[in-house]
């Protein structure tokens, strides 16, 4: 008589069990790693074709949790901790220059960040040789946030093949659940326009799957669109972004285009309240007070007071003894001038 695999002996331990109400919930403030733009310990995809600015979207990010400044200039980080960035088609001074460049928008210093590159030549997370690498440096280091750009380069896969890009998506889901980990994945989208822009992602649909967040960056007559995706949370409107910089070519960063929608949405419905404050902020020479605000939009004062504490929470805009102000302002910085975008 044929013995069944489930007559087998001696008994294994069972799997950890829970009823719903043992599990320790997470206070909703604790959410987010970046407020809107990335669940805190999510994994996912940070797509786009070439030259629509993945690399810096991905250093701004890590950047902005090293930091504990907002992203893009707007986006709170709730969640401030240790990054761990690998960049496979830039050379570490590159990714410097870049940081650099975006400290310099910040006026912080390069130093004071919790940031960590990993300098090897080459990572490959389809040998184990590599894979038990990276789970030693995170275990030593417990990063909250891991950037690995691009997926390409950190392979030799058929990114086609679901059975093959699984195993190095388990890997990363896996580190993930072990770790508290956020990972933010750089990978490429294929020429085909779809409607849906995780459609459009190089390779198995396993990829596009696989996102808890996923962000895509596309590019029409050089202007920039992020559209932001969420597995567990609602999905804001699509951002329109821009790469700039100062005069003199120095503290190149990317950010948030004037108000919080794309120019065709902007087109069909009137701005809110709060987009007209970012507006009128953006183009202000100055710092403006509350009274100047009121004035200037001709708005009730019990709205404008809750447009501000909105927009202030959401560390969209800040109060200073000058007045309210966009982050990413400073009266002793020029305005910034718009540069050709690259990768």
């Amino acid at each position: 008589m044929a013995v069944s695999k489930f007559d087998s002996d001696p008994k294994p331990d069972l799997l950890p069990i829970a009823s719903p109400a043992e599990i320790t919930s997470t206070p909703k403030e604790h959410n987010w790693l970046v407020r809107d733009l990335w669940g805190r310990s999510a994994v996912g995809i940070l797509g786009g074709a070439p030259k629509t600015c993945k690399s810096w979207l991905g250093l701004d990010m890590a950047v902005s949790v090293s930091s504990a400044t907002s992203c893009l200039g707007r986006l709170r980080v709730d969640c401030p901790g240790m990054a761990l960035i690998y960049l496979a088609e830039d050379s570490p001074a590159m990714v410097r220059s870049r940081i650099e460049s975006i400290c310099a928008h910040r006026d912080l210093d390069i130093t004071s960040l919790d940031l960590k590159l990993i300098t090897a030549p080459a990572l490959r997370l389809d040998l184990l040789r590599d894979q038990a690498r990276l789970i030693a440096t995170i275990d030593k280091l417990r990063p909250c946030l891991l950037l690995l750009d691009p997926l390409i380069r950190l392979h030799r896969l058929d990114e086609n093949s679901s059975s093959d890009i699984s195993g190095l998506l388990g890997f990363l889901r896996e580190l993930q659940r072990s770790y508290d980990l956020a990972v933010v994945l750089v990978h490429h989208t294929s020429k085909k326009h779809r409607a849906n822009p995780g459609m459009a992602l190089r390779g198995s649909s396993d990829i596009h799957a696989f996102g808890d967040s996923n962000l895509y960056l596309t590019k029409k007559d050089d202007k920039l669109t992020l559209t932001i995706e969420h597995r567990a949370a609602a999905c804001p409107d699509p951002l329109a972004l821009q790469l700039v910089s100062r005069p003199d070519g120095s503290a190149t960063h990317l950010e948030l285009v004037s108000g919080t929608t794309t120019d065709d949405q902007a087109s069909t419905q009137p701005p809110s309240l709060e987009n007209q404050v970012i507006n009128l902020l953006a183009i202000a020479a100055s710092p403006q007070y509350r009274s100047q605000l009121r004035s200037k939009l001709r708005v009730n004062n019990q709205r404008l007071g809750k447009a501000l504490a909105v927009l202030e929470h959401k560390g969209t805009i800040q109060r200073t003894d000058q007045g309210w102000m966009l982050p990413s302002q400073s009266p002793l910085h020029p305005k910034p001038l718009q540069l050709q975008l690259t990768g």
